[in-house]
């Protein structure tokens, strides 16, 4: 189901809601630069079907509404120029009107992936709205390393990343050592994302499953 979030600058956006509207525990998903589009909307089914109220927002909306992208160079293209044209405070804000959202007795939780592992690093450190965070090989988490999370973190990074090099985890592992990362032998970037070349069924399964121990640790 497609809802309308309002975010506190005024914003209006899309957001893509899925799971028990009573669940205890929730979560906020974030997209690629891909935007909402059916491989983010499985990953909410998915968290769902596991007893999550989950809330994924278009973060694209502040620029173009209705952003659905593949995977092709075309579409790679196209989804790094419209993340140029959104600052990183108003993503926060997305994610803040989004976690406002969920139920209201739920504990909540913040996942996302490529751009959007990037963002919830940023739910973790610049709100305080979030019981956990897990990003998946996000690649500006290295520039921001030394912002202090609020919330126990995780994060998954593929050892042959092309854009997010081994020398970015190890430095955000240096700033961050309370931060629990898992790297991925062999693995590029969008190794959990079935509709990529880059694709490994194992790894992706794997940081599933990391992903949701850590979410049931900290989420209850």
């Amino acid at each position: 189901m497609t809802i309308e979030l309002t975010t506190a600058d005024g914003h209006t956006l899309s957001a893509y809601t899925a799971g028990p509207r009573d669940a205890s525990r929730a979560l906020v998903v974030v997209q690629e630069i891909f935007g909402v589009n059916r491989h983010m909307r499985r990953v909410c089914d998915d968290f769902a079907k596991q007893g999550y109220a989950v809330i994924c927002p278009a973060l694209f909306d502040r620029t173009e509404r209705g952003v659905e992208l593949g995977y092709e160079p075309a579409d790679v293209a196209r989804g790094r120029k419209l993340r140029g044209t959104i600052k990183a405070e108003k993503t926060v804000l997305d994610i803040r009107a989004a976690a406002a959202a969920l139920p209201k007795s739920a504990k909540r939780g913040i996942v996302g992936y490529c751009w959007g592992g990037t963002v919830a690093w940023h739910g973790a450190t610049r709100t305080s709205d979030f019981a956990a965070s897990v990003g998946w090989y996000g690649g500006g988490i290295a520039a921001d390393r030394e912002e202090k999370p609020h919330c126990p973190v995780q994060l998954h990074f593929g050892e042959k990343d092309a854009s997010i090099p081994m020398s970015d985890v190890e430095a955000v592992r240096a700033a961050r050592p309370e931060v629990e990362i898992f790297v991925y032998k062999g693995a590029g970037h969008g190794f959990g994302c079935e509709e990529r070349g880059s694709y490994v069924p194992a790894d992706a399964a794997l940081a599933q499953e990391r992903t949701l121990a850590f979410f049931a640790k900290h989420l209850g």
